[in-house]
């Protein structure tokens, strides 16, 4: 990531992301992970069951053969994963979680669902019937690796290798909200499923990123959780029983009267002039924001080093005040009325945690500044939350 933006800022002469960008694609990436904390991984349990109990039989481990049906095994579960998260809605409510940035950058890759491991699990059954769970371990996070580096504008075409592998290129006009982007491109490592069933486009005009109706939101829950909510409300409109599941189980695009996966006839037009989201706000305030990301940042690498050996009353915590620094900070990214208050909360809760001992910083030595930091920052965000509330009683009276 900082390699990246060293060349795009020599070869571009501007930053690849953005402040607000980056740390929101991040905190979404760090909240996917939470529920590691509490639950095994389903798709790895889900896959140790079937095998346990249903295999059909046992390719050798060490067979080179079991290890490349693997391969192509798996990148071919992840073609329908991928394709069933676009084209079902409940499904797509986490994963447009990924879509959401306006940015096309290795930030982006980090920009995860909370909740999309609860389905993706079914696509990989299957495997299981024949290959060995240690295989399979291995393979589906080598998926998940490889996808991270074609997360860039830097990189352009690669040739004949654009045949076979998903590429940058290839994956940019998976993000794009461009009409011709829309549900293309799906393949994980190999992009030949999307040539063989028709998902394939080209890269051509200017790919603009993010969903096909910005959230303008850099807060990490609301953009976890907010289209479960939408998808409700737009359930609730409906009166039979059949359009209101349908709303849930058909396509993102869909309505009563059109085929399943809908149209996008009522998209807003891309005209490639989009500015992506993000009103100025002062270069100190960024600063404050950055290091008490860095901050949590040290306290949920500390969670994850030392979960097994922490109380489960004490994950709870840590992972409480980890989820309520993201949601703060998300808070005075978006310069939100309420942001001070609740930063005066979070500062307070901080202090307490640090106190006692339940967060540290990464370096014992800077222990002492780092509480003292914190205090000052407790002080500021409270005197302007006051201000703030003597402001909104002069109005009133």
């Amino acid at each position: 990531m900082v390699l990246e933006l060293v060349v795009g800022w020599l070869k571009k002469g501007s930053p690849v992301v953005t402040v607000r960008d980056g740390l929101t694609s991040v905190s979404c990436g760090m909240i996917s992970r939470f529920p590691l904390l509490f639950t095994r991984s389903c798709e790895l349990t889900a896959y140790l069951l079937v095998w346990d109990r249903y295999r059909l039989l046992e390719l050798p481990w060490d067979s080179a053969w079991t290890w490349w049906l693997t391969f192509v095994g798996v990148d071919f579960g992840y073609y329908w994963v991928h394709r069933c998260a676009h084209e079902v809605s409940i499904i797509w409510a986490s994963h447009q979680v990924h879509h959401s940035s306006e940015y096309y950058n290795l930030s982006t890759a980090l920009r995860q669902s909370l909740t999309q491991q609860f389905t993706s699990w079914i696509f990989y059954l299957p495997l299981a019937l024949i290959a060995p769970p240690t295989v399979f371990f291995v393979h589906i996070q080598f998926n998940l690796l490889y996808q991270f580096w074609i997360h860039t504008e830097l990189i352009r075409d690669l040739g004949p290798l654009e045949w076979v592998f998903n590429t940058p290129k290839h994956h940019r006009v998976h993000h794009g909200r461009n009409e011709y982007c829309i549900d293309k491109n799906y393949g994980g490592i190999l992009i030949i499923w999307d040539r063989l069933f028709g998902t394939f486009a080209e890269e051509t005009d200017k790919v603009v990123f993010g969903l096909v109706l910005p959230i303008n939101t850099f807060e990490v829950l609301y953009i976890q959780l907010h289209y479960y909510l939408g998808l409700w409300r737009r359930s609730e409109a409906y009166e039979t029983v059949g359009d209101k599941l349908s709303t849930f189980f058909k396509g993102p695009s869909w309505s009563p009267g059109k085929r399943r996966l809908g149209d996008h006839a009522g998209n807003p037009q891309v005209t490639g002039q989009e500015v992506p989201h993000g009103p100025s706000w002062p270069l100190p305030l960024q600063a404050y924001v950055v290091v008490h990301f860095l901050l949590a940042l040290g306290t949920y690498h500390d969670l994850f080093e030392n979960k097994m050996t922490l109380s489960q009353f004490t994950v709870l915590g840590m992972t409480g005040y980890v989820l309520l620094t993201l949601t703060s900070l998300g808070f005075i990214m978006d310069q939100r009325p309420t942001a001070p208050l609740l930063e005066t909360l979070r500062c307070v809760v901080a202090v307490t945690m640090m106190r006692y001992g339940y967060t540290k910083p990464l370096l014992s030595s800077l222990a002492g500044p780092t509480e003292a930091f914190v205090s000052i920052s407790l002080l500021l965000w409270a005197l302007q939350s006051f201000s703030q509330l003597l402001r909104i009683k002069k109005k009133a009276d």
